[in-house]
């Protein structure tokens, strides 16, 4: 394989193909199922997925079939396959992405916007081109590069979902039904990640699981005056208060109930230093924090344990509350919080689930109408032992696209479809990486996507692939 050729092809489609084809991706407001639950009506997401199926449909890969494929009442997956080329091999890889988004989120600068995609200074500003509508881009301009010299490969399947963003709850039916489409899958690529920094190939070693909920606590049929029931009327946001303390020490952010809680395996702390060591203090300050605010934890290696494999609980939004500029002297008759609660890798996320709800639901202060309404629960993933081949492929491939050596870290967010791949195929071998590196800010204000980063690691999946199929 000529190194030289295939990053100088990735790199020009991105430029000429890729980024423009993402800017059209970002105009769509393709919210997941969850946040839209009109989505069907609206039309947003078969937009995105059509567009997709349209130019996989294009690329110069032989032997490429795609499909949208659809079951009633469910958000469709795109599927493509392209034969192994130049081994014999029965395996077959799988490449992963999704192409919904989050909601857009407050706090954009001025020029930027949700839905307003803006290229500066090699960053593609916008709503899911990170995370991650370039996936399916980069995975057959990978493949693509290797077509182009004629380098063997193995069996190659793709499947892009578009519920990945509310849990991935329609994934199992479509796993069930494509399993028997995609073989002895022995090698899983997930383009949904993270980096540490844009200067090396980065790993995911593990993710993260998540449950989350509405809690609610009413205390009133309506609001009254403040002035007439407080001393009387408990505070719906005090006993709220009261409640996530049975779950969170407020001090120091610590979780207590050890159901969600796991030991952290031995070289997961191991990798924590190595990563700390090589980002330094970026650990901590890729963070845009205000004014004088300082991290939770100032130990680089144990941030990264924090954000990898300990629980922490974060106040998404909230009902009940009128805006101040509306917030006359009433006592208001409830309060609603939506719960994140990002669990270890090891951790059942519905049986923490049923644990949080219990814990939250029992005894309420006043004897006040409480409930915890979970919306999706989601049970994290820890990679297997890295295989040798896998181990020298990763590291010859940062070496070459980026000039320094590969890293490997958890990452704190969830990605639901790997815990499902970890269950079905036990014995794979598992790439996951992304372009989520320092201030892109998934889920937030002023998301970006890194495209020389983009570019690189579109090479480096290609280099991954080929030694695979060279094993």
């Amino acid at each position: 394989m000529d190194h030289s050729a295939l990053a100088a092809r990735t790199a020009a489609q991105w430029d000429d193909d890729i980024v423009p084809q993402l800017t059209d991706y970002i105009r769509i407001p393709a919210k997941s199922p969850h946040y839209d639950p009109a989505w069907e009506a609206h039309g947003h997401i078969e937009k995105v997925i059509r567009q997709a199926e349209a130019w996989v449909r294009k690329q110069p890969v032989k032997g490429l079939s795609v499909e949208i494929v659809r079951l009633a009442g469910r958000t469709p997956v795109l599927f493509f396959e392209v034969p192994a080329q130049g081994t014999a091999r029965s395996e077959t890889v799988l490449l992963y992405g999704h192409l919904d988004k989050q909601p857009e989120m407050t706090g954009w600068r001025e020029d930027l916007g949700p839905w307003l995609p803006k290229l500066e200074n090699g960053k593609l500003y916008g709503r899911g081109g990170a995370d991650d509508g370039y996936a399916v881009f980069a995975s057959l301009a990978a493949i693509g590069a290797l077509h182009a010299q004629g380098v063997p490969h193995a069996r190659l399947v793709g499947l892009i979902e578009t519920c990945e963003e509310s849990g991935s709850y329609d994934l199992p039916p479509y796993l069930e039904l494509l399993a028997p489409r995609m073989g002895a899958v022995d090698f899983v690529i997930g383009l949904d990640s993270g980096c540490g920094d844009y200067e090396r190939l980065w790993v995911t070693t593990s993710l993260r699981g998540m449950s989350a909920g509405t809690l609610t606590v009413r205390v009133l049929g309506e609001g009254v005056h403040s002035g007439d029931a407080s001393g009387i009327v408990p505070s719906s946001f005090r006993i709220a208060r009261r409640l996530l303390e049975r779950l969170e020490d407020s001090a120091s952010g610590r979780i207590l109930p050890d159901d969600f809680h796991a030991p952290i395996p031995d070289e997961r702390v191991r990798q924590a230093h190595v990563a700390a060591a090589t980002l330094g203090e970026t650990v901590v300050r890729k963070f845009p924090f205000a004014g004088a605010t300082q991290p939770m934890q100032r130990e680089l290696p144990e941030a990264v344990l924090n954000r990898t494999w300990r629980p922490a609980l974060s106040v998404t939004g909230a009902d009940g509350l009128p805006a101040i500029a509306d917030a006359g002297n009433v006592l208001r008759p409830l309060t609603s919080l939506k719960l994140s609660l990002r669990l270890p890798p090891t951790v059942d996320g519905e049986a923490a689930t049923r644990a949080m709800k219990a814990l939250l639901e029992k005894d309420a202060p006043y004897g006040a109408t409480v409930t915890f309404q979970p919306d999706h629960d989601a049970t994290g993933w820890n990679a297997p032992a890295t295989a040798k081949w896998l181990d020298t492929a990763l590291a010859s491939a940062s070496e070459t696209f980026y000039r320094k050596p590969n890293a490997a870290m958890g990452e704190g967010g969830t990605i639901p479809f790997m815990g499902m791949l970890g269950q079905q195929f036990p014995d794979a071998q598992f790439l996951i990486t992304g372009v989520l590196g320092p201030k892109s800010n998934a889920h937030g204000p002023n998301e970006f996507l890194h495209v020389p980063y983009a570019r690189s690691l579109t090479a480096c999946v290609a280099s991954v692939i080929a030694a695979h199929a060279a094993r």
